[in-house]
């Protein structure tokens, strides 16, 4: 039986990632890259598409995890019926090759141990060349692809896996050592798992130190940015959604999408998280990278690029992997990169906006860039698209992209105005009062006293609990507090948001996912600004009770299952707790840094002071 997708806990060296369980298993990792094909996909699949345990021959009488404090480094504790072993298992922030470490340590008493490594490069497909090179190394070659085994231990070659089996006494340890490097490639100098450890502590010790935790909640905000600084992908700044591929939005569902790619979706949240978590570094080289990766035709601009910016991800089907718990298809590639959303071009200017807001240092090319892609959004704006979702559907007039571009205009009018800079910001305010009269004309429906999902649509959609918080209309609009009691009636399952309307299947879920949680952090972030703080604080502490015990998140969580659904882990979840934590505890909120000084004023006069629950 699978692994729940929440027993797993996150292990990288900011260029790629593993997932292990809590049975001691790494059952996912890509090489090279957190886009790469996977030489370990037992996650969707079974031991023999390949994995690496390390556990205690017999069954666990107990199993309990954690990271070290301030790092990503797990360390499993196994108590068995002889003794207490721990699992140390990290990869070092890389240098030439990528090494992936276990150093498995007798606590107590003694204990049998067994170790049993199955490489299967190539998702899971590819069988490796295996040799004997040294007293203590092993390579597998599979093409362009080579690992170098190392480990005191008596390695043997037993159905095409390689198995080790050594008893560990009180004080006595194990290491094992597994390298990449491309095969053509000499053989990469040994490590030392000793030195490498005290190392990659001192790397995540350091990073997190320059932390800027909030006053309630502070391991919540740590461990998500930990979380976000593994999804970066250190060489050039971009980070991922997920490490994963095809983890299912519902258990035996169809919706399994590559997400080790990064969204200009994520633009804003990430640089508000990065910068207000206190880490200006990695906030300048997401700006950076954001800009080079839509650099060129506007007309060409994507929704989601590769680690690099890579503009061609073909989607492709991989018939040999049955697909977690049997979820198939399972797809690499995101055919959505070629879709319409004008949501990214609000997302894009509202990021550089919020860099300049908060002091980052200015590109050469960026506001030229800026002007040429709005003069491309004036042309595109009143098309219909595909909306956030992604939606494999026809095109709509959905309102949350609506709103988007108008806050590209009024992000770009801003920046014209108090740095003086040039643009025709006649025109650009004429387009922006444009935006907002049809939004507030043809996204908002009178009868239900909500905005909704597309034009002439009567369908609900989270994204529009964002309304307040971008600065379309001020938080207290009656307007945006009808639309938050809409989404309570309609989207709430289970006390948590969905992220539309699709219809309700036999247990009481739309059909094909669970609850969004990043949606319902927006729910947190809505509740605060509009002054239901007590609502807020309770819906935040709900959604910290759904992490895993190592304080990890997924895109989606079943209520109905008790389970984790979707990617994981999800930086748009820690992305969205980080920000949430932030709104209910900081003098200065990310809702505030967004929505400061719009320039629309309600349509109608505010009749709430704002609701505060009884």
């Amino acid at each position: 039986m699978a692994e729940r997708i929440e027993s797993y806990a996150l292990i990288g060296d900011c260029e790629s990632a593993a997932l292990v369980s809590r049975e001691g298993s790494v059952d996912w990792l890509c090489w090279p890259r957190f886009d790469s094909d996977a030489c370990f996909a037992a996650l969707l699949g079974d031991p023999s598409h390949g994995r690496w345990r390390l556990a205690p021959r017999d069954p666990a009488v107990r199993i309990t995890r954690r990271y070290l404090e301030d790092t990503l480094i797990l360390e499993t504790r196994f108590e068995t019926h002889t003794g207490v072993v721990t699992v140390l298992d990290f990869m070092p922030p890389r240098d030439e090759a990528s090494d992936l470490i276990r150093v498995a340590t007798c606590e107590r008493g003694e204990v049998d141990m067994h170790m049993e490594l199955v490489l299967r490069f190539g998702y899971g497909a590819l069988v490796p060349w295996i040799t004997h090179i040294e007293p203590h190394a092993w390579r597998a070659v599979a093409g362009p692809d080579m690992t170098i085994l190392r480990t005191a231990a008596s390695v043997r070659g037993e159905d095409l896996k390689s198995v080790a089996d050594f008893k560990l006494r009180a004080g006595e340890r194990m290491s094992f050592a597994l390298t990449y490097t491309q095969s053509h490639l000499p053989l990469p100098a040994p490590v030392d798992p000793e030195q490498e450890l005290r190392e990659t502590i001192e790397f995540w010790r350091t990073w997190a130190a320059a932390s800027r935790r909030t006053a309630r909640w502070p391991s919540a905000v740590a461990r998500s940015l930990l979380t976000l600084r593994a999804l970066i992908y250190r060489p050039t700044g971009g980070i991922i959604a997920a490490p994963t591929t095809s983890l299912p939005e519902k258990i035996g569902g169809e919706r399994n999408w590559d997400y080790r790619y990064c969204w200009l979706r994520d633009a804003t949240l990430t640089l508000l998280a990065l910068m207000n978590g206190g880490h200006r570094e990695e906030a300048a080289a997401w700006r950076d990278w954001l800009v080079r990766a839509v650099a060129g035709s506007p007309q060409q601009m994507q929704i989601m690029y590769g680690v690099a910016g890579e503009r061609r991800l073909t989607e492709l089907e991989l018939p040999w992997l049955p697909g977690y718990c049997n979820s198939s298809p399972v797809r690499i590639g995101n055919q959505a990169h070629v879709q319409l959303q004008l949501d990214v071009y609000g997302e894009l200017m509202d990021a550089l906006h919020q860099a300049r807001e908060l002091g980052l240092p200015q590109s050469d090319s960026g506001w030229a860039l800026e002007c040429a892609l709005l003069e491309h959004l004036a042309e595109i704006w009143e098309q219909p698209d595909y909306g956030v979702w992604e939606m494999r559907g026809p095109s709509q007039h959905f309102t949350h992209s609506k709103i988007m571009a108008w806050v590209a205009f009024d992000r770009a009018i801003k920046d014209a105005e108090r740095r003086e800079w040039p643009g025709p910001l006649e025109q650009w305010r004429a387009i922006r009062e444009r935006i907002h009269r049809q939004v507030c004309e043809r996204g908002y429906d009178a009868r239900l006293g909500s905005f909704v999902q597309a034009y002439g649509s009567r369908q609900l959609d989270a994204s529009l609990l964002l309304i307040g918080e971008l600065g379309f209309l001020p938080p207290h609009d009656p307007r945006f507090l009808g639309t938050i009691r809409a989404v309570e009636t309609r989207l709430l399952h289970d006390g948590l948001v969905m992220r539309y309307d699709t219809g309700e299947s036999d247990d009481g879920l739309p059909p094909g996912e669970g609850a969004f949680l990043a949606c319902s952090f927006w729910l947190v972030s809505a509740y605060a600004i509009c002054g239901r703080v007590r609502d807020a604080e309770a819906l935040f502490e709900r959604l910290l009770a759904l992490r895993n015990d190592v304080g990890l998140l997924a895109e989606e969580y079943d209520p109905a299952a008790a389970t984790m659904v979707g990617n994981f882990p999800q930086g748009f979840s820690h992305l969205s707790l980080i920000t949430a934590a932030f709104n209910l505890c900081e003098a200065v909120k990310p809702s505030e840094q967004r929505s400061e000084h719009s320039a629309i004023k309600p349509d109608t006069e505010t009749t709430h002071a704002g609701e505060r629950s009884t």
